[in-house]
């Protein structure tokens, strides 16, 4: 009796290299005393920058982080793109599933004769060998191989993602910053001439409605001011957010905003819209989830012929040995797996719907990208031409007043109109900032 030895050594073997299970609890605090201590010149994230920009980096931590350096912060710390990844993994491993080939089995039967003639003893080794039929294996891999490529794209989709979320909150950090400042010196003239207007109160020289008028003036610049500050305060808490770092990150650290200052021409972002509708990760990852549902369609199809199970047998009865060959598969009698191709073929209309959606989503977004920063453009040169005029009236004024041609009220009049004219111009400028980053979102640029 050999035999029933030679299968517990087949079954040993094939055990031997089953995975084994790894614990990895998670421990609340652990994880949030871990995000605590982030910080931006950690040693993690320059190795990261420096692979990232080989050879650009002088000193660390860096003098000022400007756009591209804090990008990378946020790459690198963002827990969306570490789940995009994990996802991606999930896909990739979904290919070796795919891959894997049906496992043969066997089937032992000893047994005893109660009346032998001879031997006593019974004994029946069968063997299942299972053979795939109509490519499935094949398909089940290319729709995997589609899926995960799907999944690859969707990091590309969530790294702009966490791109677009910093530059719009580095936006609203800088346009609070840029405000308050001006509101900073529009109290400080505010406030002078409520003095001045109060001494001229005083000796009868002006009406009082000319002084409450200049009163309220100056109460609602204090408390625009004072919201202008607690903006400041959100913006910081909002751009450590998108950093993926607590706000005490952020102490002490120098931020180069001066990209916000150009404003590329719309002629110059034409040539990309066409690689946009053809191009972009997102509808690229889209395209992808169609070719796998083509795929899942073609193994419904391919389920309706049936596999085949091999099967030779040895059995010992009556001292004789007995070999035998037997075939088995399942008859598509009663369904041909109608069922599942049906959904399947309902799957690939609904991928290709959504495809057909998203590029035109795609195209929505730039043609309204494309014209809002036209027209933010235009806003921008506008005033632009304002605070060119009031700044020559200003500069009039302070010569006038040098000469002693003209009074100090009028001069910080005119600053004050100056000062107005400037706080248009930053908002405007920061309208276009953020029509940009709309065309820059459609274009993926």
């Amino acid at each position: 009796m050999k035999l029933p030895f030679y299968a517990l050594c087949l079954l040993t073997v094939s055990f031997a290299g089953c995975a084994t299970y790894h614990p990895r609890p998670i421990s609340p605090q652990n994880t949030a005393s871990a995000f605590e201590s982030r910080t931006l010149d950690s040693p993690g994230l320059q190795k990261f920058i420096e692979r990232s920009l080989p050879g650009r980096i002088r000193s660390w931590p860096p003098a000022s982080w400007d756009f591209r350096l804090l990008t990378l912060a946020a790459l690198y710390y963002s827990p969306d793109l570490a789940i995009a990844r994990a996802k991606r993994q999930v896909a990739r491993a979904g290919k070796i599933t795919a891959g894997e080939r049906p496992n043969p089995g066997i089937s032992v039967r000893p047994g005893v004769v109660a009346n032998p003639s001879a031997s006593p003893f019974l004994f029946a080794l069968t063997p299942s060998i299972p053979i795939e039929t109509a490519g499935k294996r094949g398909l089940r891999i290319a729709e995997a191989t589609h899926l995960a490529r799907a999944a690859s794209l969707n990091v590309q989709t969530a790294a702009w993602q966490v791109r677009s979320r910093l530059r719009a909150t580095l936006l609203d950090f800088y346009c609070s910053l840029e405000t308050a400042a001006v509101l900073k010196r529009q109290v400080a003239v505010q406030s002078e001439l409520t003095r001045m207007l109060s001494v001229l109160l005083k000796n009868g020289e002006i009406p009082r409605p000319e002084f409450t008028r200049a009163q309220i003036a100056l109460d609602s610049s204090r408390l625009k001011w004072m919201d202008a500050q607690r903006q400041i305060a959100d913006n910081r808490a909002r751009l450590a957010a998108a950093l993926g770092v607590p706000v005490q990150a952020l102490e002490q650290v120098k931020i180069s905003c001066g990209f916000f200052k150009r404003f590329p021409p719309v002629s110059s972002l034409s040539g990309l819209r066409q690689e946009a509708l053809f191009c972009r990760p997102d509808i690229l990852s889209a395209l992808a989830r169609y070719e796998a549902a083509q795929s899942a369609l073609q193994l419904e199809i391919a389920k309706q012929y049936p596999d085949v199970n091999i099967g030779p047998g040895y059995s010992f009865d009556d001292s004789e040995s007995k070999w035998t060959l037997g075939v088995s598969l399942t008859l598509p009698l009663f369904n041909q797996n109608q069922g599942p191709i049906a959904q399947a073929g309902a799957r690939r209309r609904q991928a290709a719907a959504d495809f057909r959606a998203l590029q035109a989503r795609v195209v929505e977004q730039l043609d309204r990208g494309e014209a809002g920063y036209r027209e933010a453009l235009l806003k921008l040169k506008t005033a632009e031409a304002l605070v060119a005029s009031a700044n020559g009236q200003l500069e009039a004024a302070r010569f006038g007043f040098r000469q002693g041609e003209t009074s100090r009220l009028a001069l910080l009049s005119a600053r004050l109109v100056f000062y107005a004219d400037l706080l248009q111009r930053i908002r405007a400028s920061c309208q276009a900032q953020q029509a940009l980053g709309q065309l820059e979102d459609a274009l993926r640029k």
